[in-house]
């Protein structure tokens, strides 16, 4: 081969080598990015919202049972046999609706005799007071001894009093009689029958009951409090304040009625470190019933402002509590916040956030401190309120 053969045969051998190295550089950039872009993390879509701020009155809530006003255990104040029976088991009465009655006749019986009595009590008392008047008149002439005029006297003594004793006993017949009759001593809804016609009753303190009666509204909810709510919002009830409150049922998620504290206990148990506090509501449509369940939560205090957030918002991390707020280029930081109680639905914040900033509110779990995110821009929304709890 010549000389310049050889030159050319080298310089495309150089020149192929070149183009060789080139693309296995090419390609191992290629498959390096590739690489490179697999490990970036992709971002997430998830829903945000701006933190809120409001200006709010504190609760606190407890747990505790309804209370009728008025319950009577209805007993018999006369012995006898029952002979009829008005009402059906659980309905409402009125105040002086017949319940029971008690077979009469025996108690009317008594009212006619003493009737009789009475009047026969009467006559005498009007023949002695007419024959001590004859003697006042006659014994100023000495036309009667000194001993028949002091018998006339001591006679119309007695009528007067035989008379006020006759009255007596047929009152107290007459009441006998009443009692036959029992009837509804306030209004309210009657239990079941216990004692039903025929049955002989007896009368006393230790007699059967013939049924319970409890008032209907207004009711109280009773609930114990603790001592710092006391000082901080219960102490002006004890000063003629009004102090409100509100009344969720087991059924409920939030609190359906309003009503005010009624009356708090006049000392504080020292065993429990609560005080007894009583709260009325109006219970028109019959809805509460004695006995029930109740969640209370008590307000009071100055309005104040407050930071607040959606519940599903905050994260557990151990022992801590965290939000993800998304910065200005839309990735995901961690930041631990300090958690207040529940106000219509959203959550108080103590510390760690400030009205405005962005957090994740839906979709927590699918981001990590540094993770850019594809925001998803919505409201604040107030989830479900959960059943408050008592102290």
């Amino acid at each position: 081969m010549k000389p310049k053969s050889k030159h050319i045969v080298i310089s495309v051998a150089a020149t192929l080598a070149v183009a060789v190295a080139g693309t296995i550089t090419a390609f191992h950039l290629d498959r390096s990015s590739e690489a490179h872009a697999a490990q970036m993390p992709q971002a997430a879509e998830v829903d945000v919202a701006p933190v809120i701020a409001k200006t709010i009155t504190d609760w606190q809530g407890y747990s505790g049972r309804l209370e009728a006003i008025d319950k009577v255990e209805i007993r018999p104040l006369v012995s006898g046999t029952i002979v009829a029976v008005y009402f059906k088991d659980g309905s409402l009465v009125k105040k002086g609706d017949p319940l029971f009655t008690i077979d009469p006749r025996p108690y009317q019986a008594e009212v006619d005799r003493a009737a009789a009595q009475l009047a026969a009590a009467e006559a005498q008392e009007n023949y002695a007071t007419t024959d001590f008047a004859r003697a006042q008149r006659l014994i100023g002439d000495n036309a009667i001894a000194k001993r028949d005029f002091d018998q006339k006297d001591n006679a119309a003594r007695e009528g007067i009093a035989n008379l006020k004793a006759a009255k007596a006993a047929l009152e107290q017949a007459q009441i006998n009689l009443g009692y036959t009759k029992v009837v509804a001593p306030v209004a309210g809804r009657v239990s079941r029958a216990e004692m039903t016609v025929g049955n002989i009753v007896s009368a006393g303190a230790n007699s059967a009951i013939m049924t319970t009666l409890v008032s209907v509204s207004p009711i109280y909810a009773s609930f114990n409090v603790d001592e710092q709510t006391y000082l901080q919002y219960l102490s002006q009830s004890a000063k003629g304040g009004s102090v409100p409150v509100h009344l969720g049922l087991a059924n409920e998620d939030g609190y359906s009625r309003n009503g005010v504290v009624d009356s708090v206990d006049n000392q504080l148990d020292t065993t429990s470190g609560t005080i007894r506090v009583r709260a009325r509501f109006d219970n028109k449509d019959g809805a509460l019933l004695p006995g029930l369940f109740a969640r209370v939560e008590v307000g009071g205090g100055s309005p104040h402002p407050a930071v607040m957030i959606d519940d599903r918002a905050v994260g557990t991390d151990q022992d801590k509590k965290y939000v993800m707020v998304v910065d200005s280029t839309d990735k995901a930081q961690y930041r631990e916040v300090q958690l207040g109680p529940l106000h219509d639905g959203l959550r108080v914040i103590a510390s760690g956030l400030k009205p405005g900033e962005r957090i994740v509110v839906n979709g927590l779990q699918r981001v990590r401190p540094g993770d850019p995110v594809r925001p998803n821009m919505v409201q604040m929304a107030a989830g479900p309120q959960p059943a408050a709890q008592g102290s």
